[in-house]
């Protein structure tokens, strides 16, 4: 994949142009509401900050916490929000935030510190921040999943330490575009720091023994997968290639019947 490929693909997703929407509109509200330039870029600055370390919490004590699948009505959302994703790190379909979620969580996140900076055109510039951050994340992301190879050191860095988090350890490296609050919080790792693959990378501790006493997810996933993605599809292949090769119960019939001289329509 090209660098101009992964670009027209991102802004054909539906999530970036409703993300797109959602900025203009903000900075339409800070216009009709201004704040002092000096609030207005406090405002920026306070989103920009408070992003980086609301994602790594979020991150680290939610999507990967141990009680979102124990709640029954919170099971789906951390399925479809995160679950999914490690259970199949590439799938396209599950690699971009759902927008139910994310919208809310940026706005908590952002329009309180902005307000209290500037009122109403502070919030609005907070807001816009922080959901077009939202939109850098999602597409460094992409970058850290697709098949794209970056040129430039540091996108190559953060590649590496978030295909960490999906291959060889999910607890840690927790940051998408930076790893400054893992450094600060002491959850950053590189692959020879901890040789060994986490036995829950893929399903993030909701194991068979865990799916016994909360089976929503499992139901709403028919299964629980914990092997590298690569073999379940080569293993998932080899059992529909047999299953095509096997013959169908009227054909043992059939060849049964032929065998004895019967007539099968008989």
């Amino acid at each position: 994949m090209t660098l101009g490929q992964l670009v027209s693909a991102y802004f054909q997703h539906y999530t970036i142009i409703a993300y797109l929407a959602i900025a203009a509109a903000s900075l339409v509200v800070a216009f009709l509401y201004p704040a002092s330039p000096l609030q207005m870029l406090g405002a920026f600055a306070a989103a920009a900050f408070v992003y980086p370390l609301v994602w790594h919490l979020l991150h680290q004590y939610i999507l990967h916490g141990q009680w979102p699948y124990k709640i029954k009505i919170l099971a789906s959302t951390w399925k479809r929000i995160h679950y999914d994703h490690h259970q199949d790190p590439n799938h396209l379909e599950v690699l971009f935030g759902a927008l139910h979620t994310t919208v809310p969580t940026v706005a908590a996140a952002t329009i309180p510190v902005g307000w209290l900076i500037g009122g109403m055109g502070g919030a609005a510039m907070a807001f816009a921040t922080g959901i077009l951050t939202t939109c850098y994340y999602e597409f460094m992301h992409c970058i850290q999943h697709l098949a794209f190879k970056p040129k430039w050191k540091w996108v190559q860095h953060m590649k590496q330490r978030h295909n960490e988090h999906h291959y060889v350890d999910e607890d840690g490296n927790f940051g998408i575009t930076n790893y400054w609050w893992d450094h600060i919080l002491g959850t950053y790792y590189e692959k020879k720091d901890r040789p060994g693959r986490s036995p829950t990378v893929f399903n993030l501790g909701y194991t068979e023994e865990v799916a016994k006493k909360y089976p929503w997810v499992k139901e709403l996933s028919g299964g629980i997968a914990s092997d590298h993605p690569r073999r379940r599809a080569l293993a998932n292949a080899a059992k529909i290639k047999a299953e095509a090769a096997a013959p169908t119960e009227e054909q043992i019939l059939a060849h049964a019947a032929e065998a004895v001289g019967m007539d099968t329509e008989a």
